[in-house]
């Protein structure tokens, strides 16, 4: 599979919608999930505000504030993705995820591993939300990790979204504007799909070194249209709703923040 080389002016699209967090505390004041896993996690910042049991995953934490909350209860997992997926505690405790957040090493080799293992655990209606896809410079999108950017990171995971296009068409890719690198929402999962773990290394062989300037800014930000993540939340989070249940909601946690 050849990829074109851009030759059309870039236009970056920033993401300048309500910040992530804000939208992700919001989305679980209302909304509970059976299962929630959270990867790449570090301060426990975004899982604290979960009210669902809670699955995290991260090699080196940092918590230093009460992130129990009212889960009926969290896993902590001080591992790689890799090492936890290959532990089977999802399978051995019959555990099906209803929202996945995926935010772990920002290189496309590891999200797509990630995203393969947590659609595989995925329940019915359940959502993967991915974090970082929506690059603002060259610079951020570095593989380099001995030279990473002074401000955002963003790696190459932009890649989750050409490879979802082009190989998983039967998911459904939504990408909210959250600020400042975007949420990727995909619905649709197919926990049996084995299309991405047989393809995989053909599809690291076209992606793994491709640039963002050799796939192209413009191609990129040309495949899909931001949704308002203002208006997901005002409506009550319709693309989570299917994956948790709905529960009450004050006023204030109501309230979305820019």
């Amino acid at each position: 599979m050849a990829m074109e080389i851009a030759t059309t002016q870039e236009a970056f699209r920033k993401a300048d919608g309500i910040g992530y967090r804000r939208f992700l505390q919001a989305m679980h004041a209302q909304v509970v999930f059976d299962w929630y896993m959270e990867i790449g996690c570090r301060s426990g910042r975004t899982f604290a505000p979960v009210r669902s049991a809670t699955i995290a995953v991260d090699p080196h934490f940092s918590i230093t504030a009460d992130v129990m909350g009212e889960k009926p209860a969290l896993h902590v997992f001080q591992q790689t993705s890799d090492a936890f997926f290959e532990s089977r505690f999802l399978d051995k405790n019959g555990i099906l995820i209803g929202l996945s957040f995926l935010d772990g090493m920002h290189l496309i080799e590891f999200l797509l591993r990630d995203f393969m293992a947590a659609e595989a655990a995925s329940a019915p209606g359940g959502v993967i939300a991915i974090h970082d896809c929506c690059p603002f410079s060259h610079e951020m999108t570095t593989r380099n990790l001995d030279n990473l950017p002074d401000g955002a990171w963003t790696g190459d995971v932009w890649k989750i979204l050409p490879i979802l296009q082009t190989y998983r068409a039967d998911l459904k890719v939504d990408v909210l504007d959250c600020r400042r690198t975007g949420l990727v929402v995909v619905s649709n999962l197919d926990p049996k799909s084995t299309v991405l773990r047989e393809r995989y290394e053909d599809i690291l062989t076209v992606y793994q070194r491709l640039t963002l300037s050799g796939f192209g800014v413009d191609r990129l930000y040309g495949s899909f249209d931001y949704r308002s993540a203002r208006d997901e939340a005002e409506a009550g989070f319709p693309r989570f709703r299917g994956a948790g249940r709905p529960v009450p909601v004050t006023r204030r946690a109501a309230k979305v923040s820019p």
